[in-house]
């Protein structure tokens, strides 16, 4: 091996080092300006009263939904630690049904063998599993607050707490129906602003 090589080698290395540093630097920064912001509040509230009651009522209320946090959090702070890019092929339909009846507090849509289920909605994957009377269910709690029950579907390619874009695909129909509920604050919802 030449100097030459030898240098520019260790340059590349260098650089590297560089790189991850600037990566770790950049995580070690978000983090403590969260302390820092947390910490400032903590201070403001101890004696002031009106501040006190709004921190009660907006951020220590058990309807504190998850979008609504990491939409917060990506706005002031980027992306949250670990998140990657997603590099999966994409997937942007929109629901296709060919016959709608009501099913218990919810809607049956007929669709075609093998329907590949998108997302009415983007939101955060908040329940996988079975569901009485519905089968296989996915509850997607859309961004804005309404959660959604797709059901009688096999789950594709999502895990809990997963963010999915509106149009993505989540599942496919286990024969030729699936069910929806709308759901917000423990109450079914109408289809029809949904559909």
């Amino acid at each position: 091996m030449s100097l030459e090589e030898y240098r520019r080698l260790r340059k590349n290395n260098n650089s590297k080092k560089i790189k991850k540093n600037n990566k770790f630097l950049a995580i070690l920064n978000k983090v403590m300006l969260t302390v820092v912001v947390f910490l400032i509040g903590l201070i403001i509230s101890k004696d002031n009263a009106s501040v006190k009651d709004f921190i009660n009522k907006n951020i220590y209320t058990p309807t504190l939904k998850f979008t609504e946090a990491k939409k917060l959090y990506n706005k002031y702070l980027g992306k949250y630690i670990g998140e990657k890019e997603s590099t999966k092929e994409v997937f942007t339909e929109k629901l296709s049904y060919s016959n709608l009846n009501l099913y218990k507090d919810g809607v049956k849509l007929s669709v075609s063998q093998n329907y590949l289920v998108p997302s009415l909605e983007a939101g955060i994957v908040i329940f996988m599993g079975n569901k009485e009377g519905y089968g296989n269910t996915l509850i997607i709690e859309q961004i804005n607050g309404v959660n959604v029950w797709y059901s009688n579907i096999n789950i594709k390619d999502v895990k809990m707490y997963d963010y999915v874009e509106k149009g993505a695909l989540i599942g496919e129909a286990i024969d030729d129906k699936i069910y929806l509920l709308f759901e917000k604050d423990g109450q079914f919802l109408s289809y029809k602003e949904y559909i």
